[in-house]
């Protein structure tokens, strides 16, 4: 059976290869210089989902984006999916690939792992980016209705085009088509159903709030305009503890990483030069010389940025809610209306 990706071979990134405890983890290794960073995505997708932000950030950062286990080319049927498992593939990829005290950068679950890597080894972490990423506990519905919306998907797809299209079509389509493989002619989910209704079993149990008091490192959080996360939760997380740096993009929903990546880009470049002014160079493997390039940088925060404590400006997306229920971490994946 010959199966294929909608990734090129032969173009960057490159493959790396991390396994701990006999689960295989595989890694897209942009290179760069300077600050290490790990991107890491949300639930049933994959690491080409930053791949946009990855080309912004290689020249100036080592970047590193992880399939997470159950996930795109990792082990697609891992016998632990418990949050605990997630957080120590992290610290297994940071050490295989000897990079010291990276910052991790997560979106929706990815992010959920980072904030808990952190909490649970804050020496191994410089810094902690969140992308539409909280601390709430999830509905007990939740599995059950990522379970129906998982089957929903009219797979095998016939064509990279017709996957863009059912997923919404633009960058966001293009993204979420990118992360299937083609088996005997049509295009099929890397991932199993029940793996994915597994994972966010541990979510609905409790709330992750006890962790987020415990992180001790610089955080940005960046929430969308039609966040999902709930009002009451942002609140909570953004006055309780410090240093965060909260922003919202404008027009923007849960997977802001994919409508808006030059924004994101330029969000977490402001962060990471923060902190490698205020933390010093890493002592870190510098990149071949074809992987380093002006750099994309900029000066400071959009103005919708708010510190823990203080009162963010009128368009915070808690301010603009309705009545709101988090059932999902990641329900943009929804099909098309």
């Amino acid at each position: 059976m010959t199966v294929r990706t909608a990734r090129p071979a032969g173009t960057p990134p490159y493959e790396r290869v991390v396994r701990r405890d006999g689960i295989r983890l595989v890694c897209h290794d942009w290179g760069g210089p300077g600050l290490p960073v790990v991107l890491l995505h949300g639930l049933a997708g994959h690491a080409g989902e930053w791949d946009e932000i990855a080309r912004r950030l290689r020249d100036r950062f080592r970047v590193v984006a992880v399939d997470q286990r159950g996930h795109g080319a990792s082990e697609r049927q891992p016998r632990d999916v418990s949050r605990a498992a997630y957080v120590a593939d992290v610290v297994a990829v940071t050490r295989q690939l000897r990079l010291e005290r990276p910052v991790l950068a997560g979106q929706s679950l990815g992010g959920h792992t980072a904030m808990l890597t952190a909490a649970a080894h804050p020496g191994l972490v410089r810094g902690l980016a969140l992308i539409e990423a909280g601390t709430d506990r999830l509905d007990a519905d939740a599995p059950r209705e990522i379970d129906a919306l998982l089957g929903s998907w009219p797979a095998p797809f016939p064509s990279l085009a017709a996957a863009a299209e059912f997923f919404g079509g633009g960058p966001v389509g293009a993204a979420w088509a990118a992360g299937l493989e083609e088996r005997e002619g049509a295009w099929h989910p890397r991932f199993d159903r029940d793996v994915m209704v597994a994972a966010l079993t541990e979510n609905t149990q409790r709330s992750f709030d006890r962790e987020w008091q415990q992180i001790t490192c610089p955080t940005l959080a960046v929430f969308a305009q039609s966040s999902i996360l709930s009002a009451p939760g942002i609140d909570t997380m953004l006055h309780g503890r410090t240093p965060t740096t909260a922003t919202s993009i404008p027009a923007s929903g849960h997977d802001l990483h994919l409508e808006h990546p030059e924004l994101v880009s330029s969000l977490l470049t402001a962060f990471l030069d923060e902190l490698a002014r205020t933390d010093g160079p890493p002592r870190n493997r510098p990149a071949p010389p074809e992987q380093t390039g002006s750099p994309n940088r900029t000066d400071r925060l959009p103005p919708t940025q708010g510190r823990a404590g203080k009162p963010l400006p009128h368009d915070f997306p808690a301010r603009h809610r309705g009545p709101h229920t988090s059932t999902s971490l990641n329900p943009s994946r929804t099909p098309p209306a």
